[in-house]
């Protein structure tokens, strides 16, 4: 099963996602100032994100 893809992804589709539950909003406003994630490691550049993302929600996850 294909992961969400955090670069299409919608606040309200991130904030659906166990794991980044409240983070949809940071996550949408570093892609719309930075550009495209290119490596979900990037995910912990976002503020309040980092080394808090489990391997199981990364599992989730596409760029």
């Amino acid at each position: 099963m294909p992961g969400i893809d955090i670069n299409t992804a919608t606040q309200d589709d991130l904030d659906a996602i166990d794991g980044l539950r409240g983070h949809g909003f940071e996550i949408v406003r570093y892609r719309e100032e930075r550009g495209r994630f290119t490596s979900l490691r990037q995910l912990d550049e976002v503020p309040g994100l980092s080394g808090k993302i489990d391997s199981e929600t990364r599992d989730r996850l596409t760029v």
